[in-house]
């Protein structure tokens, strides 16, 4: 038998730090070996024993979460998972702590309906058994070949008329906003339309998708409902929604909707990969990347059984291999990958 998960709080919130320690500790996979008011306490803690892994807030008095951050990456690095209010405002902050090796974002807990409180459980413990597993490293961004896109100005998604013949569903978890910068920068401007799924709370999908758009060649943005699917574009999930693809005629476009968990996450990759499997078949190419659990492996089966090819992310390149490893068990997986390679697989296959 296992170990416990070893957890360490910090957040100056009494209240969060109550709750979030009752939440954790109903699971029998993980204890909180104790909580902090501040980033010092908590140094002062590490020093007696390491935890497994460190849920952290972002403000706190005498040092910020971010600077703490940087400071155990650097000299001892450890999983952390950013704990974060729902503020828009901090939504660039929190993200900047990914990019820093934080492996997962939660939002704060609060009191609500009992509904609510399970979903929080179910939300904060998966992230934590998800930190445990991580490879605590830096993805290296791929270096995109220079040619005219470098200096040309990104097309106007207005100006694209034509619908994508063909269009790339992609999933991910933890890790995955990396491995989807990654992805993503790699692509060029003419690339097939792409749907996406990345596991995040809501509001901090909107600023991940404006920080993509402003760092790739293609545009990025949060889906709406209604947006039609575009040669060029990409639109990503919104937080705590579900996406689905549709068609009209020779028209892809996108649902936003609510509903309850799938796969113990909203929005849900399983959810996408079988409405695209439904609605664009073979015309589909299913990309499945980092995350702990088994989201999507069932949707890239039932991609792949309607003639669409289909990618799983390679063990050595996944921060958690977990979602990638459960597809490729069900035989979902035509081709298994590194990251590095998985742009120019997608592109190569809608040709």
């Amino acid at each position: 038998m296992k170990p416990p998960i070893r957890v360490l709080i910090v957040d100056d919130s009494a209240v969060v730090r109550q709750t979030m320690s009752e939440l954790l500790s109903s699971d029998p996979e993980i204890v909180v070996m104790g909580v902090a008011a501040d980033p010092f306490v908590a140094a002062e803690r590490i020093r007696d024993e390491v935890p497994d892994v460190m849920i952290l807030d972002v403000e706190m008095p005498r040092m910020d979460g971010i600077t703490f951050l940087q400071k155990i990456m650097s000299q001892r690095p450890i999983p952390v998972i950013i704990c974060s209010s729902l503020a828009d405002e901090g939504a660039q902050t929190t993200l900047r702590a990914l990019e820093y090796g934080a492996v997962d974002i939660i939002t704060k807990p609060r009191v609500g309906t009992e509904e609510f409180l399970r979903e929080s459980r179910e939300t904060l413990c998966d992230a934590v058994k998800a930190a445990a597993c991580a490879r605590i490293r830096v993805i290296r961004p791929v270096e995109r070949a220079l040619s005219a896109d470098t200096v040309l100005a990104k097309r106007s998604s207005s100006a694209m008329t034509e619908t994508t013949e063909k269009v790339a569903l992609i999933g991910a978890s933890t890790g995955g906003t990396e491995a989807l910068r990654v992805f993503l920068e790699a692509m060029p401007t003419d690339a097939p339309g792409m749907v996406i799924v990345q596991h995040m709370p809501e509001k901090f999908t909107t600023a991940f998708a404006n920080r993509l758009d402003q760092t790739c060649a293609i545009n990025v943005k949060e889906a709406e409902n209604g947006d039609t699917v575009l040669r060029g574009r990409a639109l990503i999930a919104p937080g705590n929604h579900h996406l689905l693809l549709k068609r009209s005629g020779a028209r892809y476009f996108v649902e936003v909707r609510d509903g309850p968990l799938v796969c113990r996450h909203r929005p849900s990759v399983d959810v996408l990969f079988r409405s695209g499997a439904r609605y664009a078949g073979r015309n589909a190419v299913g990309v499945l990347m980092t995350g702990m659990g088994n989201d999507g492996a069932q949707g890239l089966l039932e991609l792949k059984q309607a003639g669409a090819p289909t990618i799983a992310q390679d063990e050595a390149t996944c921060v958690v291999f977990g979602m990638p490893n459960e597809a490729i068990k069900l035989g979902a997986a035509g081709r298994v990958l590194p990251l590095q390679n998985i742009a120019g697989a997608v592109l190569g296959a809608c040709k």
